[in-house]
């Protein structure tokens, strides 16, 4: 087959099951999951690899699935990923009644489009004619939420790392691909007068973080007689107050953003709080920045302490690194987001936004599609997927379709990014410089 003949092959195979991985989304939808939690989202991929005949690994990183799938040679590997974690947005219609999961970032679709390049890779034919392997990968827990208990985990031993990804990395998960493709849903924009309904990735907007657990223990008391104790509560008032104070200091080119929630206020109303919890980022444009925006960050938590006489105890979290665009590989993926949706419809340059995705990206070559086919505001409760064709049969396209380009013809596209990308960083110098491990 031509490189033509596979790409209309592998398509009509996604068409054909288009009903099939639509329903998947919406089972996946139905019932969200947060991260490290996700199993019955991955039971549900799990059956659908089953059905198809794959062989998968399962279990990484508690739920995530690794799906080899070998072309007639193996001169290169090329990973397809998608996410199976959701957020918490109580509101969302869709939310779980009791955890307050729900799928207002896409994830679902992600994970039921990477099933739909499952079912072009098992009845097309293309991989009798690829000379590279194709992995298809569901990883957990993309939203680094619940810091406190993944810090569980962390200490139980069941992970080392928050982000899903980054523990992939560290378990090895990645050491036999050579560059990774995913996408992300994304909103249908108006830009210019013309309607772009996709973008291969980019930097703009891609900020890297770091994250923060914060405890201030104090001592309980009467609430009627509070100079018996110490008001852990007024501490991390005193230390949200100096983080206010600290922002006029980021410089604007680092674009510094420091969003702190209480999770944990005390007690009981008639107690002075003895236990106060906080997880926070500090986002930023480029790591010196953040690491600089993130010691004053950590200057003022200790300011409350010291101001009320409570203690503190901060936890360093290793976030997400910055975004990080490799150009050969996005021009393959503008190419046939271009091919699908019409050069008109279609933004070279796009959205990087804060995701583990870009861990990876500093270790091997990295794209990261955004295609539309979602209403509303990311994580926000009127998000929802309003073009379900385009958000998950479109997008399995555009992922499988990219893959024939580097693996055809000996896989001459892939073999050319790898050859002359160089990567920032080595897993090693990542696990120990980034993560600390």
């Amino acid at each position: 087959m031509t490189v033509k003949e596979m790409k209309a092959a592998a398509c009509k195979a996604i068409e054909d099951h288009s009903e099939e991985i639509i329903a998947l989304a919406r089972s996946i939808e139905y019932e969200p999951e947060l991260g490290y939690k996700e199993f019955k989202t991955a039971a549900k991929v799990q059956a659908e690899l089953d059905k198809l005949g794959f062989e998968h690994q399962d279990g990484i990183a508690i739920t995530g699935i690794k799906t080899p799938v070998k072309g007639r040679d193996h001169k290169a590997r090329v990973a397809i990923m998608g996410e199976l974690d959701a957020v918490l947005v109580p509101g969302c219609p869709t939310a779980d009644p009791v955890t307050g999961a729900a799928h207002c970032c896409g994830h679902n679709a992600q994970a039921a489009s990477v099933v739909g390049v499952a079912y072009a890779l098992k009845e097309s034919g293309i991989m009798d004619e690829l000379d590279g392997d194709i992995v298809l990968m569901h990883v957990p827990s993309e939203e680094f939420v619940e810091l406190e208990y993944r810090k569980g985990l962390i200490d139980e031993g069941k992970i080392s790392l928050v982000g899903g990804k980054q523990e992939f990395i560290k378990l090895g998960a990645m050491d036999d691909i050579d560059m990774m493709i995913m996408q992300h849903t994304a909103k249908v924009m108006e830009v210019n007068g013309r309607t772009i309904v996709a973008c291969p990735g980019g930097e703009r907007g891609g900020l890297g973080f770091m994250g923060r657990l914060v405890q201030y223990v104090g001592k309980a008391s009467h609430a009627a007689m509070p100079w018996q104790g110490v008001n852990a509560l007024k501490a991390a008032q005193v230390g949200l107050l100096a983080i206010d104070a600290q922002r006029e200091t980021f410089p604007p080119d680092d674009s510094i953003r420091v969003h702190p929630i209480v999770t944990k206020g005390g007690d009981l109303v008639n107690v002075v709080p003895s236990d106060v919890r906080i997880e926070t980022y500090v986002r930023g444009s480029n790591m010196e920045g953040i690491l600089k925006a993130a010691e004053k960050v950590d200057r003022s938590f200790q300011a409350g302490a010291d101001a009320i006489g409570a203690q503190v105890n901060i936890t360093k979290l290793p976030g997400y690194m910055c975004a990080l665009d490799c150009k050969p590989l996005k021009q393959v993926a503008y190419e046939n987001l271009c091919e699908i949706f019409g050069e008109e419809h279609v933004d070279p340059e796009g959205i990087g936004g804060s995701t583990d995705a870009y861990d990876i990206a500093h270790l091997i070559p990295t794209t990261h599609m955004m295609i539309g086919g979602a209403s509303g505001v990311g994580h926000g409760d009127d998000y929802k997927i309003t073009d379900p064709h385009m958000a998950v049969v479109d997008a399995a396209k555009a992922m499988v379709c990219t893959a024939i380009d580097l693996l055809a013809d000996g896989a001459k596209k892939a073999l050319e990014i790898k050859n002359n990308w160089k990567a920032p960083m080595t897993k090693e110098e990542y696990l120990s410089k980034w993560c600390g491990l």
